[in-house]
């Protein structure tokens, strides 16, 4: 008897970017041979002109629920909460309310998660200045969803191809990013990568730290970051029996994860582990925030205002962050 196919919850991101393109592009291309069953969240009328600008053979259900859906070729369902007046908006613009809603989404995704209405999420970008301007502080989907599940420990990692890269800290300025590297910062965030592989992949990991100074700081002269943080963290890691190495120079670390050395890399701050990732395959980078108590899957890029509306937006990264959650959802299910 065939397993009965999860169910993934897309969310729209901010309206006024490439979000609603990308959802309706990543149907089109994968429904026919999905591992899953979708379910969009975010604004119908929205949708529907964003399959009408790509020309789009496809038909939109509305529902009020998850157990309305119904998933047929050719048809999308989209649970739309009605919190969004799409004719308030135009593409490429920065709106308030736009910002508002895609919060919304969100929540409401992680909700439903959490009722055990659905086995994953998969979330188009939101706008954070959009967000700020409806006056809402928690602006990033990590800090979002962390505050709705009340998880202790999250994480962002970012994949492509076979690297992978975890980050100690991300939308911290380079000027503060020091204050992250602590022991107990490090120690956690190797615990939720150890424990994310051997959920996911059913191995034990092998972890590459990355060195926060260059040069490892040569001995003291760039920095004590190495000596006094990183490796006693990766010392107390090993007796915990999680298999980390280094701290181990940036300008090396990431091409002997590539070729095999390493399962993943911690990074100790935001551009440190983006940069590899984003060189090494751009176009295919997905993130997955790490710790969450279900499954969240994204796109590595952002709402694109630039091109919003002109009908030239790439779905690749979607159709990976999509893909990557079907695939991780195998795993786990055996």
């Amino acid at each position: 008897m065939a397993k009965e196919k999860p169910t993934l919850l897309v969310t729209m991101g901010d309206p006024c970017g490439i979000g609603p393109e990308i959802l309706a592009l990543s149907a089109a291309c994968t429904q026919s041979v999905s591992d899953s069953n979708r379910i969009f969240i975010g604004n119908t009328d929205v949708l529907k002109a964003a399959i009408a600008l790509r020309n789009l053979q496809m038909n939109v259900r509305p529902i009020q629920s998850v157990e309305q859906a119904s998933f047929t070729e050719g048809t999308v369902n989209i649970l739309d909460p009605g919190n969004l007046d799409a004719t308030t908006l135009e593409a490429g613009v920065l709106s308030g309310l736009a910002g508002k809603a895609s919060v919304e989404w969100i929540e409401l995704a992680g909700k439903l998660l959490l009722a055990k209405k659905a086995q994953a999420m998969v979330t188009a970008p939101i706008n954070k200045e959009a967000v700020q301007l409806a006056n809402i502080k928690t602006i990033g989907h990590m800090e979002i969803l962390q505050k709705l599940s009340g998880a202790k420990n999250v994480a962002t990692m970012l994949i492509s191809g076979n690297l992978f890269v975890v980050h100690l800290s991300t939308h911290v300025a380079l000027k503060n990013a020091h204050e992250a590297v602590t022991i107990q910062n490090i120690m956690s965030k190797l615990s939720l990568t150890n424990h994310f592989f051997r959920q996911y992949f059913n191995v034990k990991p092998s972890i590459g730290v990355a060195s926060f100074n260059p040069h490892n700081g040569d001995g003291g002269l760039m920095g004590n970051e190495e000596s006094m943080h990183i490796i006693p963290a990766i010392e107390q890691a090993r007796s915990l029996g999680i298999d980390a190495h280094g701290p181990i120079p940036a300008d090396t670390i990431f091409t002997l994860a590539i070729r095999g050395q390493y399962n993943a890399v911690l990074a100790m701050y935001h551009d440190q582990g983006h940069i590899p990732i984003k060189v090494h395959g751009w176009e295919q980078s997905v993130s997955v925030t790490i710790g969450l108590p279900f499954l969240r899957t994204s796109v590595d890029h952002g709402t694109a205002f630039d091109i919003a509306g002109k009908g030239i937006a790439d779905p690749a990264s979607m159709i990976e962050s999509i893909h990557l959650a079907e695939t991780l959802l195998k795993e786990i299910q055996g």
